[in-house]
């Protein structure tokens, strides 16, 4: 199936396919018009583009019915929508436009909201999309990945990589026509194509469209009758730091989906909004995939699907089981920690636009490397353990970051935590974090806790600890590590507390 397929088989479909919040009020708009404006807009396109170049749109808007309607316009016609990202600005927002070979970028709404005026119009007459004949493998987007170990890179999106995932959903989570999918993760990530937009164009389910915002999550659920919402990075943490109210469990929501959320930030926002949430392990290529399921250990990432494995960078042959000793401490990092692989090959990895050498660096020896460091127990389910440039070297020993983190996360007073390396003024590395509270917490009482966690090596007691307001993060709310690393570390900053060289106090 292509997005064409799926949006043409709607094309007389009165049922609600959008939602969104206009002067205070909800708006809504049927599939019929929703496809109808998606050709219209599709066609004023395809008149402004020149065909000796890639008919490729970059779209810098926010979540909205524009963004939307500009989905349904690149599923319907000739080009390729280039998912801008909205929070990049000068330099860096110029490159990604070179890089993806952007013929036009729409920074307006105008365009789109004239279309869908002119398909709510009765009189407007009907208009036909252009005529293109997009295969499954046809090129549906481009959208970039994250940048948090480097420069993004613009992931190639087929309509395959779309559809696909949509029909996977759909039967993995028991998705129906009657579900309004809230979309509130940005529209030019794969996040919220592939697991909010997706599904709904699958069953014809509606879509509620608006930006995140902790706050307002709540109030959109219970306006928008959202049954469904999708999430990628930390908006669980940010919606369960707002106040709690004794009827917030009082609200549409059924089911959430998503990745990289906590264990605890699980069960707590389940329990809190009396939804269910399904959390998975995935990334923008979506070529390697970690499934939670019920019966999983605390900390683990879940169980891969056939072929996925953790294999050594340097051997390209798989690492040895995790050995735990009494205390649950990992005993040999060193061999177990290796990086996550689809060995069947691409899996759902169309490449990268443009970038050869990334893209020969992901498919080594005819299988996919995430990048991502983990470590496998003897009953097959899969620890996170970092991104491949987060080892430290302390003291001569390997350390990963996320068992660290994870640790930290058990405090109630600490909403997030990240573990980075800071140079050790002999050789390697010592361990820094920074901090992001949700109450109260003293040196002393971080002593006192990391003393009790009897799986946490020494060695990765950090030696720098920073409280900070805010973490840096990219537009999907992954942290950027290396810009807290390359801030450093000042002593003499009173939101730093430092740990004795040879001892466990911090001062």
């Amino acid at each position: 199936m292509t997005v064409r397929d799926l949006l043409l088989a709607r094309a007389d479909d009165d049922r609600p396919a959008l939602r969104w919040r206009e002067a205070g009020a909800v708006r809504e708009l049927a599939w019929r018009q929703y496809v109808a404006a998606a050709a219209r807009l599709a066609v004023r396109i395809e008149q402004r583009l020149t065909p000796d170049a890639p008919p490729h749109v970059g779209v810098l808007l926010p979540n909205g019915p524009a963004f939307a309607i500009h989905l349904a316009a690149a599923g319907l016609g000739g080009h390729v929508l280039v998912g801008l990202n909205a929070t990049r600005r000068g330099a860096a927002l110029d490159a990604d436009v070179a890089k993806a070979d952007c013929q036009l970028v729409v920074a307006s709404p105008g365009l789109a909201l004239t279309a869908l005026a002119d398909a709510r119009d009765a009189d407007s007459g009907a208009v036909s999309p252009p005529d293109a004949a997009p295969t499954p493998d046809s090129l549906f987007m481009l959208i970039f990945t994250s940048g948090t170990s480097g420069a993004p890179k613009a992931v190639r999106v087929t309509h395959a990589k779309v559809t696909g995932p949509g029909t996977h959903l759909v039967g993995r989570l028991g998705l129906t026509a009657d579900d309004v999918h809230y979309v509130a993760m940005p529209m030019f990530h794969s996040n919220a194509v592939m697991a909010g937009w997706a599904p709904a164009l699958t069953t014809g389910a509606t879509v509620a469209v608006a930006p995140f915002s902790a706050r307002g999550f709540l109030p959109d659920v219970r306006d928008f009758g959202a049954t469904y919402a999708n999430y990628v990075g930390k908006p669980l943490t940010y919606v369960l730091a707002t106040p709690e109210q004794p009827d917030d469990a009082d609200n549409p929501l059924r089911l959430v989906f998503g990745n990289e959320a906590n264990d605890a930030d699980i069960a707590a926002f389940a329990t809190r909004f009396g939804c269910v949430v399904v959390d998975s392990y995935s990334s923008t290529e979506n070529a390697v995939i970690v499934q939670r399921r019920p019966d999983m250990p605390a900390g683990s990432l879940g169980m891969p699907l056939p072929g996925v494995e953790v294999r050594s960078p340097e051997t390209g042959a798989p690492t040895p089981d995790a050995v735990f000793d009494a205390a649950g401490r990992l005993t040999n990092a060193e061999e177990a920690i290796g990086e996550l692989v689809n060995t069947t090959g691409a899996g759902a990895f169309a490449g990268y636009y443009k970038d050869a050498a990334a893209e020969a660096e992901r498919m080594r020896g005819g299988m996919y490397w995430s990048g991502d460091l983990a470590y496998r127990d003897a009953d097959g389910w899969v620890y996170f353990a970092g991104r491949s440039g987060d080892w430290l070297r302390v003291d001569g020993e390997n350390l990963a970051t996320a068992p660290i983190e994870r640790v930290l996360l058990r405090h109630p007073s600490i909403g997030e935590a990240a573990v980075y390396a800071v140079p050790d003024p002999k050789v390697g590395d010592q361990v820094a974090c920074a901090l992001l509270l949700r109450g109260p917490l003293t040196p002393a009482a971080l002593e006192d806790f990391l003393a009790a966690q009897e799986d946490l090596s020494p060695k990765a007691w950090p030696r720098f600890v920073r409280i900070v307001a805010a973490l840096p993060r990219t537009a999907t709310n992954k942290v950027v590590k290396r810009e807290l690393a390359a801030a450093g570390v000042d002593p003499d900053d009173a939101a730093v507390w430092v740990r004795a060289e040879r001892g466990t106090s911090y001062a």
